[in-house]
């Protein structure tokens, strides 16, 4: 089993067609499976993305509710979340003043540091983040963890 925390850059990219939603599909839809993991933020930052392509005319509302109805069963059923408790976030604020991040993207890469020593210490990983957010991208291969850009496969 493969693990992968995903922030929300790159998972909307399961619910929207996107450059990189085919290799998405990959990942998330493996068989033998492998374990997706998401920091509870990205269900806010997930329905947002997608409820704003309604706004700029990227998607209908139909297609949008249906992506969010999706979406909402996933993030029920076939993500492991994490919750950002208050020593990650206090490691987010950190990571935010070293790397110059924005708030979530601080709180995405402190949850992914996070379950990486969880999964190394069960002897298990590594853990690589997929995010298309080439700001977060540097941050998250300055702090040593593996990374890519669904971007990069088009």
């Amino acid at each position: 089993m493969a693990y992968y925390f995903f922030d929300s850059s790159a998972l909307v990219k399961y619910y929207v067609s996107e450059v990189g939603t085919q290799w998405v599909h990959g990942l998330v839809d493996a068989q033998p499976s492998n374990e997706i993991i998401i920091a509870h933020v990205t269900g806010a930052e997930i329905v947002a993305a997608i409820s704003r392509r309604v706004g700029m005319n990227l998607t209908t509302a139909a297609d949008a509710a249906n992506a969010i109805t999706s979406f909402n069963t996933h993030f029920q059923t076939k993500y492991r979340v994490v919750i950002a408790l208050l020593e990650t976030v206090e490691r987010a604020m950190r990571l935010a003043e070293k790397h110059g991040l924005r708030g979530y993207d601080a709180i995405q890469l402190a949850a992914a540091l996070t379950v990486e020593e969880e999964l190394t210490t069960a002897g298990l990983g590594p853990l690589e983040m997929i995010s298309a957010d080439h700001e977060l991208n540097i941050a998250t291969q300055a702090e040593g963890l593996l990374t890519d850009d669904p971007n990069q496969h088009p």
